[in-house]
């Protein structure tokens, strides 16, 4: 019996080593942060960095010595390259066409999101998974790839379109003032309308479907139900899919750059501010410059977004 019992006893002896709360919190947090190593590398290498390299070039100018003749040199000037910009009324100009324009391209593209995702919200399950898939495939095709197909159709001399115009005796143009814009915008809409309908769409799902059935029993008909029910309460992934896709028009830079291919004469060098950011730098040169504007069209995306959501969200709650 006395074997038996000493074990016993020295395990009840022995001393009960405790890990201190603050100590298992650091051990916890240092866990953590392995886990999101990874992340912060590609962060810093994807993000941080090149903010900072080219915050660096924006502080800096290409100048020649003598007459203009002699050798180039970077020299530091400070923010001289942001005050030119200031005064650059090219770079405001094309700014504030690319914001007038994703004005009207995004209530459109959004309006067209929000009636196919009330019309398949009321559609068999079956049904829904087809229409969605088919409607999500032009979001799934690469951006270059869908702006060369849209190329090939706005072509003035291979689009099947102006064949089929010029048989019956019309002339088809797709660009040249507003019809410019119109191509670019039908581009773009056919690119989005998928992936914001989804979004709507699963936003429908999630409401709790007794609200319908109430509805219908004080003898409210479906295009009631969808006003006066599913928009107000959706209105929250609106102004999510409104704020993206006005930071993504910005920054609008491969479909321009493809269009201007063909027509040359009605989308310029600095018709959007990510066009002139590119010819700045790699046509022109100036990095420097370049760099410089980059950083101002971020800070000003980055504002306006900023403000649409605060007062998007203060006319919402």
């Amino acid at each position: 019996m006395s074997t038996l019992t000493r074990p016993a006893k020295a395990a009840a002896d022995s001393p009960v080593r405790r890990t201190s709360p603050r100590r298992a919190g650091r051990r916890g947090a240092y866990k953590g942060l392995l886990f999101m190593l990874p992340f912060l590398i590609g962060f810093l290498l994807t993000y941080v960095v090149p903010i900072g390299y080219a915050f660096n070039q924006s502080l800096h100018e290409k100048k020649s010595s003598g007459l203009g003749f002699g050798p180039t040199k970077v020299v530091f000037t400070g923010f001289a390259n942001f005050s030119a910009i200031l005064a650059d009324g090219t770079f405001w100009a094309g700014m504030l066409r690319t914001l007038l324009f994703g004005t009207a391209q995004i209530t459109v593209m959004l309006g067209i999101s929000l009636l196919l995702a009330l019309l398949l919200d009321g559609v068999a399950a079956r049904a829904v998974r087809f229409f969605r898939a088919g409607l999500l495939i032009p979001y799934v095709i690469p951006g270059v790839v869908s702006t060369l197909i849209w190329l090939f159709l706005y072509s003035p001399t291979a689009s099947p379109i102006v064949d089929i115009g010029d048989r019956a005796g019309t002339t088809v143009t797709f660009f040249g003032g507003l019809n410019t814009y119109l191509s670019l915008g039908n581009l773009l809409t056919w690119q989005g309308i998928g992936f914001n309908m989804i979004l709507i769409s699963a936003s429908l799902q999630a409401l709790p479907r007794e609200l319908y059935e109430a509805a219908r029993l004080d003898g409210a008909k479906e295009w009631r139900i969808a006003w006066s029910i599913k928009v107000p309460n959706i209105t929250g992934i609106l102004v999510l899919t409104g704020m993206f896709s006005l930071i993504g028009r910005l920054q609008l830079f491969t479909e321009p750059l493809f269009l201007r291919y063909v027509a040359p004469e009605s989308i310029s060098t600095d018709f959007t501010p990510m066009l002139e950011i590119f010819d700045r730098a790699f046509k022109t040169g100036d990095y420097q410059y370049a760099a410089a504007e980059s950083l101002v069209l971020a800070v000003v995306t980055g504002i306006l977004a900023f403000v649409f959501y605060r007062v998007t969200n203060r006319k919402v709650s």
